[in-house]
């Protein structure tokens, strides 16, 4: 294992473990000690990577509070508070976004579907910007306070950036700033189409942050906020059992995906992290 001091190659394994179980190395070079978590997030933390990782991925996925977390993990006689989890959450939810939109880079179709939804920031209405494609893929998601010309363009400026390429067509609702918005940072060779029957797909699509995010009686602040809403839909994409709009799974079909997907993302964390 590379030594994270120097990076030198030139390690030798110790017999002696961490209280962990990690395998601890000593670097011929720098002569520096590490573990196999050294240079990562998960360092210094008093619990399993893995435990770590499925407590994060559980409040990101399911409808369960902070609480119901720590009760569920002291059932299997793992032992942490409320604010344990709220502080693993604000830490590695954004390892965990920032991981699944580099892995999708490109994968987003040619017809984006564009809209908006409201939720409720420490008593205040702020706007989730959010995209699919035409097989209901995630395009790319922004949460803002106002719902305005700018909040549009840094919507769509974004999205370029996570997909990697314009699309051919963008489907919006009426609002005034979206003709603009989509010319200047699209283009104007890109058809804008703003029936919005044709965007109810999306308007559908949105249940899904709206259903994780009621049970949670809002947000404390925004950056909480911003953090949660984008790290859900990246998971909530990243699990999602079709890849095509119409596609038929059976039920075995979909939780072997699901396994697989989950393994990938561990080692996908652990290894580049």
């Amino acid at each position: 294992m590379p030594c994270p001091h120097c990076a030198s190659t030139i390690t030798n394994e110790q017999t002696q473990k961490t209280t962990l179980g990690y395998r601890t190395f000593r670097c011929s070079a720098c002569k520096r000690r590490f573990n196999e978590r050294t240079g990562t997030p998960f360092n210094f933390l008093d619990y399993p990577t893995d435990v770590v990782l499925l407590v994060v991925l559980s409040r990101l996925r399911y409808k369960l509070s902070l609480r119901d977390l720590a009760e569920m993990f002291l059932e299997r006689g793992i032992v942490l508070t409320h604010e344990t989890v709220r502080d693993w959450e604000a830490r590695f939810a954004p390892l965990v976004a920032d991981h699944l939109r580099r892995k999708r880079w490109g994968q987003a179709g040619r017809s984006w579907y564009e809209d908006e939804t409201s939720i409720k920031v420490h008593g205040k209405w702020c706007y989730f910007y959010r995209a699919i494609d035409a097989e209901g893929n995630l395009v790319d998601s922004r949460l803002s306070e106002k719902r305005d010309m700018e909040a549009a363009q840094q919507f769509f400026k974004q999205a370029l950036v996570v997909v990697g390429h314009t699309p051919e067509q963008v489907t919006t609702d009426g609002h005034a700033s979206y003709p603009r918005a989509v010319r200047e940072v699209l283009g104007s060779s890109v058809q804008h189409r703003t029936n919005k029957y044709l965007n109810n797909r999306l308007e559908q699509d949105h249940r899904g942050i709206k259903q994780r995010y009621y049970p949670m009686r809002g947000f404390g602040n925004f950056a909480s906020a911003a953090r949660f809403c984008r790290a859900f839909d990246e998971l909530r994409n990243y699990f999602r059992p079709r890849s095509l709009m119409r596609e038929t799974l059976s039920l075995p079909e979909q939780r072997r995906l699901f396994c697989e997907k989950l393994v990938v993302l561990r080692l996908l964390l652990l290894i580049t992290s």
